[in-house]
């Protein structure tokens, strides 16, 4: 019968030095800004999973009417405003480069915009980074395509949720009928049939 060897118990010096190489690992990736990638490609696992969809259905009390006189600034600095797309079906999202879960969402929003953006639908991507050259470098680097704008003015109220992202349609004839707070996957059949549908 052979004898079992005692399992070595770790030295004190080994368990500091594991301990010190996955925060120098978390210290490193907080102070280059990339655990903000990091932590949003672990929740994009999320996303594959289907469980986090878009509601397409609104309740009629529940839907409001949108509110237009919100100014912008495109990428290249030309000036906008939220009433320069009405009359089309608008796609709202505001995010940041330093939220997570809406650069989970990014790259399904890139493959929703490719599919389905033409004259009769806008896409509005309003990053709320205070400096836009967050949001410029992002978007080179991910080589997305989607136009970006920053808010020049005050957010209407009927857009005025804390959390980010937020994302809303608003049909051509201005009703809200779909808000979404939080992230989610738009690149999917049921949401295209919906955004062409209205």
């Amino acid at each position: 019968m052979e004898e079992k060897k005692p399992k070595k118990k770790k030295t004190l010096r080994r368990e500091l030095l594991e301990w010190g190489i996955m925060l120098g690992i978390a210290g490193t990736l907080y102070l280059t800004g990339l655990h903000t990638e990091v932590i949003g490609n672990l929740q994009r696992v999320l996303l594959w999973t289907g469980l986090m969809t878009p509601d397409i259905e609104m309740n009629p009390g529940e839907i409001k009417t949108a509110r237009y006189n919100m100014p912008m600034i495109s990428l290249d600095g030309e000036s906008y405003s939220l009433a320069d797309f009405k009359g089309k079906t608008i796609f709202l999202n505001f995010w940041a480069t330093w939220c997570p879960p809406c650069i989970a969402e990014m790259p399904n929003i890139q493959a929703l915009y490719e599919d389905v953006a033409s004259d009769s639908i806008a896409f509005v991507m309003v990053s709320l980074d205070e400096e836009p050259e967050k949001a410029r470098a992002y978007m080179a680097r991910k080589e997305y395509t989607m136009p970006v704008y920053f808010l020049a003015g005050p957010k209407p109220g009927v857009f005025n949720s804390t959390v980010v992202p937020t994302t809303y349609v608003i049909s051509p004839d201005g009703q809200i009928v779909s808000e979404r707070r939080g992230m989610a996957n738009y690149n999917t059949d049921e949401f295209r049939t919906f955004l062409r549908g209205l």
